[in-house]
């Protein structure tokens, strides 16, 4: 097996978020389950919320984007395959993500649908809320796969969320072959329980067949996964079919379950929480990279769980402190 020339590859939705500030009425009178995500169909139910929401501010996002950028901040080299579409929100996707160093090299879309855009409510308790139109994220086809991109991670990072289209769903099977072939890891994340509602029977099967290496939840997707209330029989269940499971509790810390042995690390102290999104998305993004270093499980959390601390301390998915420097004082 060559040597790897990335810690990360990963292959997620290529979107750009637009948060607002909002409150409890306004999510009652939409409709919307606060701290959920839930699909934009239409494009015209997308303006109609977008004309709605107050001032906000756009960066580039993605579950796995965020993740990558939280890696490349912690000074990994990394690489991302999305689908734009060839607009204005397409290049702004581009540029954002290669000025943090990340390799993407994917061909925007012509014609529509548009580039994929996350309306983010954020209440005053720092939950978000989010509205997605996929756009021409939800187009990626297995062609446009790069074999030897992938080959060259070490880690293979797959979301969940970009599960549910048919296109992204193929490309990322052919990734997961592309990727045990050249003998790396392949992690992915559950992403919410409705990717479990849709695709639970193929999640399991993934795992069933020793497909996945490395599986992050949150508290709520494992038990969905599991099919049970019960979290310590849920890891047990779980954590006995994958050779790491990784499962974040919000203020409760989180878990890593390794060949039996499993270990804990709590929340990181901040002094107050901003805003929950992209916070389990960098805390993916500081396990893996302690994983691409070789670090133990338990530093492997902790990491985690420092970089989910930093980004809870603001608004928006992209650090906003050295997190290397964060990192690497608090191991210290």
């Amino acid at each position: 097996m060559t040597s790897a020339t990335y810690d990360v590859v990963a292959i997620g939705n290529a979107i750009v978020d637009v948060l607002a500030q909002s409150d409890d009425a306004f999510l009652d009178s939409e409709g919307m389950k606060k701290g959920s995500m839930q699909l934009i169909f239409e494009p015209e139910a997308a303006d109609a919320l977008y004309a709605k929401m107050g001032p906000g501010r756009e960066v580039s996002g993605g579950s796995a984007a965020n993740t990558i950028a939280g890696i490349a901040a912690l000074g990994g080299k990394c690489g991302f395959i999305g689908q734009v579409a060839d607009d204005e929100l397409g290049k702004i996707f581009a540029h954002d993500i290669r000025s943090v160093g990340i390799d993407f090299d994917t061909p925007a879309r012509e014609g529509e649908p548009t580039t994929a855009r996350c309306l983010i409510f954020v209440t005053p308790d720092g939950q978000r809320t989010m509205n997605t139109f996929l756009g021409a994220s939800q187009f990626l086809p297995a062609e446009a796969l790069d074999a030897d991109f992938i080959a060259k991670g070490e880690i293979l990072y797959l979301e969940g969320y970009l599960w549910d289209p048919e296109e992204p769903r193929a490309a990322m099977r052919r990734a997961i072959e592309i990727a045990r072939k050249a003998g790396r890891r392949v992690a992915f994340t559950l992403s919410d329980t409705f990717c479990i509602d849709r695709h639970g029977d193929d999640f399991r099967k993934l795992i069933a067949d020793g497909l996945i290496d490395i599986l992050f939840a949150n508290e709520n997707e494992l038990q969905a996964l599991a099919q049970s209330d019960d979290f310590d029989a849920c890891v047990e269940k779980i954590a006995a079919q994958v050779p790491l499971l990784v499962v974040t509790r919000s203020e409760k810390g989180a878990i890593a379950v390794k060949d039996g042995t499993r270990v804990e690390v709590p929340a990181e102290p901040i002094a107050r929480v901003v805003d929950t999104t992209g916070a389990g998305d960098l805390f993916a993004a500081g396990f893996l990279r302690g994983q691409a270093q070789g670090k133990s499980v338990a530093d492997s959390l902790k990491m985690g769980a420092i970089c989910a601390g930093e980004i809870i301390s603001h608004y928006g998915a992209r650090s906003e402190a050295n997190l290397e420097k964060l990192v690497a004082d608090k191991l210290a």
